[in-house]
């Protein structure tokens, strides 16, 4: 079985509250739910969103995947934070073997090639005077 963390709409015409649940991914979106995790009142100014991070936290354990929609509310009330802790970390780790690369952008020399590119085009260039015929010692 599939779940997934959603809203469920609540409330009267043209006044949407939202319950966050857990619900079978085959459910229809206002049909039958597994447990309610939570709520989400847009109308309310600032927004209300109060989510049960423990639940949330279970049911992200076992699997079920949030819509977008309730990502960004988990990620509010703090919970997908503590799921997904090192999911920024690997971006700025790199493998045992490899070499990190330092790039620096200097707006003031925007244009100008830095001394490896120029270092590759005069490879390039007597690659191509080999390719001419003549020999490089």
């Amino acid at each position: 079985m599939a779940v997934k963390l959603r809203l469920v709409r609540m409330g009267k015409k043209k006044q949407p509250s939202y319950r966050v649940v857990a619900a079978d991914s085959r459910a229809p979106r206002n049909g039958r739910f597994i447990e309610v995790i939570g709520f989400y009142q847009p109308r309310q100014e600032p927004s209300v969103v109060k989510i049960d991070n423990q639940r949330a936290l279970h049911w992200l354990q076992h699997g079920a995947q949030p819509t977008d929609r309730v990502k960004k509310l988990l990620s509010i009330s703090g919970a997908w934070e503590s799921f997904r802790p090192a999911e920024a970390a690997p971006e700025s780790t790199t493998p045992d073997n490899a070499t990190p690369i330092a790039t620096e952008t200097n707006p003031a020399t925007t244009g100008t090639t830095s001394t490896n590119n120029q270092e590759n085009n005069d490879t390039e260039n007597n690659n191509q005077e080999n390719n001419d015929g003549s020999v490089n010692s």
